[in-house]
């Protein structure tokens, strides 16, 4: 836990570990394999390529990790354009920077807040072209439209049957930014398996956590055998230090692999607490005027990976401000990208759900470990900052 959530009785998101994490990091001590090689990084890659469904699994060191291995391999080249949403966590656009390709930020769908797949239809067919080398081509910047990176917001999927359709059409590669939905499902699905590559992150807030920590994991052999590659410094020889290309150390350590294993072990229990106690909010929230306990679609299967509540927009700060007075740490969620110093001279696209998600929605305490007691607590004080505010 952060000094800054020890601060508060009822901690936004903690890890639980409970489990064998202790015996299998002990078990690296003693046989002495803790660094990016040993028996669990090979158990923990196969681990979350059977739970996902796809034939291939790399260990990384982090979400972003996995995000930039994925643009890479899938040859994202300086001056491409990939189409990113405005309302997410910073490392997907950072990543694309990292390459040399620009951002075109798009909006969000206001029921589940990730990227509204409609308007990138519209981006794409109207605002787009396909030329003979097969490539689309953005017409305003002249600019190759190489990727998408749907992220799966809080847990929630994206719908990636409409965008599989228009992204197959176009010759666009899906990066899938699964790093918040690990066991989220689409239509029976899971997040992670639909693109070239699916991103996941194990940070010490996610649902499942290796400290840090990530996994790029696909069903494409070359794609596998090319990240693999660069995550290892490009080294081509496995005794003599000859490398062919240019490389990062970004392979996960053996230790954090252990622990990684151990939380495999319980991950389907922890979506099943996080699902029941999303219900229990959204039960005790019903009567609250003006609020909405966002919910999954239904052709989704969330993971809930963490809770997000909309409320009326001169609401936000003061209830927020009013829990934290509380000990109930709660947060605003992100900054639209598009609007920060450094990319606010990129294409935005039809931006409006997003202004307005950022405006109204918080996230609200979500740890695996979470007691009823507390979740009342919560809603308590909720409740008790709405019947106090003058009509």
């Amino acid at each position: 836990m952060s000094d800054f959530a020890s601060k508060y009785a009822i901690p936004l998101s903690e890890p639980e570990i409970s489990g064998n994490e202790w015996k299998y990091i002990k078990d690296c001590l003693d046989t002495r394999w803790v660094s990016s090689v040993g028996s669990y990084v090979n158990k923990f890659e196969k681990m979350v390529a059977d739970y996902i469904g796809t034939k291939y699994a790399v260990a990384v060191v982090n979400g972003t990790s996995a995000l930039h291995l994925s643009l890479m391999a899938c040859g994202v080249k300086p001056d491409d354009e990939v189409i990113v949403p405005a309302l997410t966590f910073i490392a997907p656009v950072n990543v694309v920077s990292y390459c040399g390709a620009h951002p075109v930020f798009m909006d969000c769908d206001r029921g589940n807040l990730c990227i509204d797949v409609h308007k990138v239809t519209d981006f794409i067919v109207n605002e787009c072209k396909r030329r003979s080398d097969g490539y689309t081509y953005n017409k305003k910047t002249n600019r190759r439209i190489k990727a998408i990176i749907p992220v799966h917001i809080f847990g929630h999927p994206t719908d990636m049957e409409a965008l599989l359709e228009i992204c197959g059409k176009n010759n666009i590669d899906i990066i899938e930014d699964a790093t918040e939905s690990i066991g989220s499902e689409h239509k029976g699905k899971m997040t992670g398996s639909f693109g070239q590559t699916g991103c996941f992150s194990f940070n010490g807030n996610k649902i499942i956590t290796t400290g840090g920590g990530g996994m790029v994991v696909t069903d494409n052999k070359e794609l596998d055998g090319k990240i693999r590659h660069l995550s290892t410094q490009a080294k081509k020889d496995p005794f003599e230090y000859d490398h062919d290309e240019i490389g990062y150390n970004y392979r996960l350590t053996n230790i954090q692999a252990a622990m990684g294993v151990a939380q495999m072990e319980r991950l389907n229990e922890f979506i099943g607490v996080k699902r029941r106690n999303a219900s229990l909010y959204k039960k005790l929230l019903k009567d609250v005027d003006d609020v909405e306990f966002l919910w999954e679609k239904n052709w989704a299967k969330s993971n809930f990976w963490f809770y997000t509540l909309r409320v009326p927009k001169g609401d936000k700060k003061p209830l927020m401000r009013f829990l934290l007075e509380k000990s109930i740490q709660v947060r605003p969620i992100w900054k639209l990208i598009h609007t920060l110093t450094m990319y606010k001279g990129c294409q935005a696209y039809a931006i409006e759900n997003a202004v307005e998600a950022y405006e109204t929605c918080i996230n609200l305490p979500c740890s695996v470990n979470l007691k009823e007691k507390e979740i009342n607590f919560v809603v308590e004080n909720i409740k008790s900052y709405f019947s106090n505010q003058v009509v």
